[in-house]
């Protein structure tokens, strides 16, 4: 049955009740005449060619001997993996594949490499391996309607932890996996709204650390697995709480958690799973998370998330001290599934900053240095030329406050002459963060001032801010982003009526919302596989995705009303902005049905509408050719409908 509901528009501001302040960390609220435009003479249109042609940092790992990295990136214009000497050298593909690869983790006798790889975007991955100087690619586990994914590395037998997750089902649990690909499943979860992840092998190899986390990331406990029998034993949990372990020692006595207990605020701590005991770090308003010990067990790597910006700290379990990293501001975190080199000198570390695109860092943990590994950006896509980024709060319709990322061109005059973007980021449970963005920086440097608004429901601000938009999707979270926009416009720089809004996933959904319940606001859309049509999006997903989607919604049999409000086919009658479409052929969250759905409706009613369908391509695009593509035809689609003809 299709839901197609009154397309009668609802003003936004008379739309819905009045809600108290949500509590967030305190800052100071931005005077958005504060803003300004840099004169910059190396300012210029960064080419979108180029933009599309810098590299992804995705999965890396080690080499057992700690000589070499491997590194899953899209060098040829597929992410495939590739070998560099860790000490520098020129990269060597190891892989060839249209689908991507990624969740590297070596072999422990150092002959092969581990990868998980799915089919066109489909979210079912298996387990494959390649041999480390290069040969034939082998399917370990070929499940195609299982999937293998968050592979850990044991320290003997060649055994490897991982998660598997059935299609039937959205459950997952923890298996382990032999050198011959065989996989033993541990545990027997029953409830579609817990997954079992592991974390640390302790005791020698005898034994897991794993989370039990219910999918709306709103409920976690930390239990421990004996390998040889599956038998588990809860360690850590408490109704309605969030414990979640990031790390343990090797003798399973020290366990790093990240919690929101007490506090409302995702905090770290060390529990001592021989005493009982808790050792909390200092405390803080933002969000903090432990990452990972270092191998001798001594120091734990933890990082703060403070107002979009993230710093990485050593804290020393004897003394308490908390010493920063010396790596550059922006957007930093320890990755792949082991960032510790072997020796345990050396941490992998990706970092990012709103002008300079992702690279894998390689810090010393012994002298306190870091220098890249990689140089992943094509030449023009220097810092000198890149546009730069603030963070801002404003206030908004019931007082609550809302953080935001302002890219902010250079040269502009403030005379509201100047055209707009507002970014909403994807999930709803999602932070924009001040990193690179292909986006913000395709955009800014072509004269458009973009802000990328957290909106309630964003992670990062609190338990209250999170469930902010519970049972309201696209309600006062699309409020707090149609501030955004109106705080572009009292700085002074912009045009009201030069105004667009672009988003993918839930950021493509919030644009769908707005163009209809909002018609008024902007003057043109651009959407990437958004959420459409909530009721057929339930009937016909992933089990996971759906206890997801009830944990924001409910159901459609138990709360219509909400449904009637969230949906986008409600108001899109309305829509008045021109409106450009792009999706996935292969997309399991948001299929392509939904997007015909919204074009044939508005294209029957007469608006301006285009929309773009990439084969074998799921919820994101991976193709090379693809995300240029899509970036070319966004930025072309705004330069039409948002600036005068004599600027384009």
């Amino acid at each position: 049955m299709r839901y197609l509901l009154a397309a009668t528009a609802l003003p936004l501001l008379a739309a819905f009740p009045a809600l108290a302040q949500i509590p967030t960390p305190e800052r100071a609220v931005t005077d958005p005449k504060s803003l300004t435009s840099p004169v910059n003479s190396d300012a210029r249109a960064v080419p979108l060619a180029d933009i599309g042609a810098s590299r992804s940092l995705g999965s890396v790992a080690w080499s057992i001997d700690g000589k070499r990295i491997f590194v899953a990136t899209n060098l040829t214009g597929r992410t495939n993996i590739w070998r560099t000497d860790a000490a520098g050298s020129w990269p060597v593909q190891l892989t060839q594949s249209d689908d991507a690869q990624t969740g590297l983790t070596a072999s422990a006798d150092g002959q092969y490499l581990y990868f998980q790889q799915d089919v066109g975007g489909n979210e079912y991955s298996d387990i494959y391996r390649v041999p480390v100087n290069g040969g034939a690619v082998e399917n370990l586990t070929n499940t195609p309607d299982r999937r293998e994914s968050g592979m850990l590395p044991g320290p003997s037998g060649g055994l490897v932890a991982l998660s598997t997750k059935l299609r039937s089902e959205g459950q997952s649990n923890v298996a382990v996996m032999d050198a011959n690909g065989v996989v033993r499943v541990l545990t027997k979860e029953a409830d579609p709204q817990y997954g079992w992840s592991p974390i640390a092998w302790i005791d020698g190899g005898k034994a897991l650390i794993a989370n039990r986390d219910r999918v709306d990331s709103k409920v976690g406990e930390v239990w421990r697995i004996d390998i040889a029998t599956g038998a588990a034993t809860k360690l850590i949990a408490k109704a309605d709480t969030v414990y979640t372990a990031a790390d343990a020692t090797a003798d399973g006595r020290w366990i790093a958690v990240n919690t929101d207990v007490d506090t409302g605020q995702i905090h770290a701590g060390l529990y001592d799973s021989v005493s009982r005991q808790w050792k909390w770090l200092k405390p803080t308003p933002w969000e903090q998370t432990a990452s990972i010990f270092t191998r001798d067990g001594r120091t734990l790597i933890f990082g703060t998330n403070a107002d979009t910006r993230s710093t990485l700290y050593r804290y020393d379990l004897a003394t308490g001290t908390e010493t920063p990293l010396a790596i550059p501001p922006g957007v930093n975190y320890p990755v792949g599934s082991e960032p510790r080199s072997p020796d345990g000198r050396t941490l992998m570390v990706n970092h990012s900053g709103a002008d300079s695109p992702a690279n894998l860092y390689l810090y010393d943990l012994t002298a306190g240095t870091a220098r890249p590994a990689t140089q992943l950006a094509i030449a023009s896509l220097q810092p000198a030329a890149l546009p730069k980024s603030d963070v801002v709060t404003y206030k908004s319709f019931d007082g609550t406050l809302i953080s935001a990322i302002v890219t902010m061109p250079a040269n502009l005059k403030r005379d509201g002459s100047n055209p707009a973007i507002v970014l909403p980021h994807g999930g709803p449970t999602g932070q924009a963060q001040d990193g690179y963005s292909r986006y913000a920086t395709a955009f800014a440097s072509r004269g458009y001032v973009v802000i990328q608004p957290n909106f309630r429901g964003s992670t990062g601000y609190g338990k209250a801010f999170q469930d902010g938009n519970v049972k309201d999707l696209g309600g006062a979270d699309l409020k707090d982003t149609v501030a955004a926009k109106h705080f572009l416009v009292d700085s002074g720089y912009v045009d009201a009526k030069r105004v667009g809004i672009f988003g993918g996933s839930y950021g493509g959904f919030m644009t769908l919302m707005a163009i209809g319940r909002a018609p008024d606001e902007f003057a043109a859309a651009v959407q990437w596989f958004g959420i459409i049509n909530w009721r057929t999006m339930y009937r016909d997903q992933d089990e996971q995705l759906k206890a997801y989607q009830r944990s924001l919604l409910g159901t459609p049999d138990s709360d219509p009303r909400v449904y009637d409000a969230a949906s986008p086919l409600t108001y899109i009658r309305a829509a008045k902005a021109p409106l450009l479409t792009i999706q996935g052929e292969n997309d399991i969250r948001v299929p392509r049905g939904q997007a015909q759905e919204v074009h044939d409706i508005l294209k029957a009613k007469g608006n301006v509408v285009e929309t773009i369908f990439y084969p074998a391509e799921g919820h994101g695009f991976q193709k090379k050719e693809n995300q240029l593509d899509s970036l070319t035809r966004t930025v072309a689609w705004f330069d039409t409908y948002l600036k005068p003809s004599s600027a384009r």
